[in-house]
């Protein structure tokens, strides 16, 4: 059975590593990497401290608006992908996407561009994810 976590768990997920980053409590490996993720966006800090808000706010593309949440979750499902090289060849593109980039981080969010476009294009059209199309994608972006 696939893990499929509802809007409120991946929130949820989020704000409880902003609370044990807060309290300094101990957190699991994936709860740490999250937090290494949460830290780089100061942005959403004010609203991770406002877990009400962050719970029922609507984040719209047509109001300029990124969500914080999803922004955070592609991170980490570029993460896993560079760490399990699933699907294969990603680790590979993604590593020559971070030697070319500024940084590790502008690299994910170069990787980031091509991860949205295929899951875009997949709901879209109603089809499975095209693989090949991300990783053509990723190579691009590195040069």
């Amino acid at each position: 059975m696939l893990f499929s976590p509802s809007r409120d768990d991946v929130r949820r997920f989020f704000l409880d590593v902003w609370r044990k980053t807060q309290g300094n409590a101990p957190m699991s490996p994936i709860e740490l990497m999250a937090q290494e993720w949460i830290l780089l966006h100061p942005e959403y800090h004010n609203l991770f401290s406002d877990e009400d808000q962050a719970l029922t706010k609507e984040f719209t593309v047509e109001n300029g608006q990124t969500n914080p949440f999803l922004h955070l979750s592609m991170h980490l499902a570029l993460e896993e992908q560079l760490s399990i090289d699933q699907p294969h060849g990603v680790r590979e593109a993604l590593n020559r996407l971070i030697d070319r980039s500024v940084d590790r981080h502008e690299a994910m969010h170069l990787a980031m561009q091509c991860l949205g476009e295929m899951l875009y294009n997949a709901q879209r059209h109603s089809t499975t994810p095209d693989i090949q199309a991300y990783l053509e994608c990723l190579q691009r972006q590195a040069g």
